[in-house]
């Protein structure tokens, strides 16, 4: 889930420069900050269990060795729900004012809801609620999401955004 949330990160870096729309701003500054704080939580919670960090990152298997670690990457973020495609990146990337609010919008849902995938799929492994540290990070992950998800697709309803549907 690092990879995953990194890429949220990523997403929202490009709406300083891609969009004037104040509430795309201020959702985007939230998501940023709420990801990159569960991001260090989840670094120092694989920390001090004697976890490796990049193996969280990349969970690749070393006889991959002839591959180059951006196309793993690539590779393992296609396996994570909700994650935006190369191509939905770059979409992201070039767009601007109202299609780029439409593109963030959907992509953040999108990955969003990923994000909940996982949190669902954590909670039906047998004896993952065990660790209460973790049983409350998921959980808090879950509710976060689902709220900022409300927030979106209340965003993409209003007019000008709704207008361009």
């Amino acid at each position: 889930m690092i990879i995953h949330h990194a890429q949220a990160v990523e997403m929202t870096a490009f709406i300083e420069s891609h969009t004037e729309n104040k509430d795309v701003r201020s959702l985007g500054a939230r998501i940023s900050r709420s990801q990159s704080d569960e991001i260090k939580f989840m670094k120092r919670w694989l920390a001090s269990r004697g976890q490796p960090i990049s193996g969280a990152m990349t969970h690749m298997n070393m006889s991959h060795d002839k591959m180059s670690h951006d196309k793993m990457s690539h590779e393992h973020m296609a396996l994570m729900p909700g994650m935006l495609t190369p191509e939905q990146m770059e979409a992201l990337r070039k767009a601007n004012g109202e299609e780029f609010d439409r593109l963030f919008l959907t992509g953040m849902i999108q990955h969003h809801g990923g994000a909940l995938t996982m949190v669902k799929d954590l909670f039906d492994t047998a004896g993952a609620g065990q660790d209460a540290e973790l049983f409350n990070f998921a959980t808090d992950v879950d509710s976060g999401q689902r709220a900022e998800i409300r927030i979106m697709q209340g965003m993409l309803e209003r007019k000008p955004l709704g207008e361009k549907r």
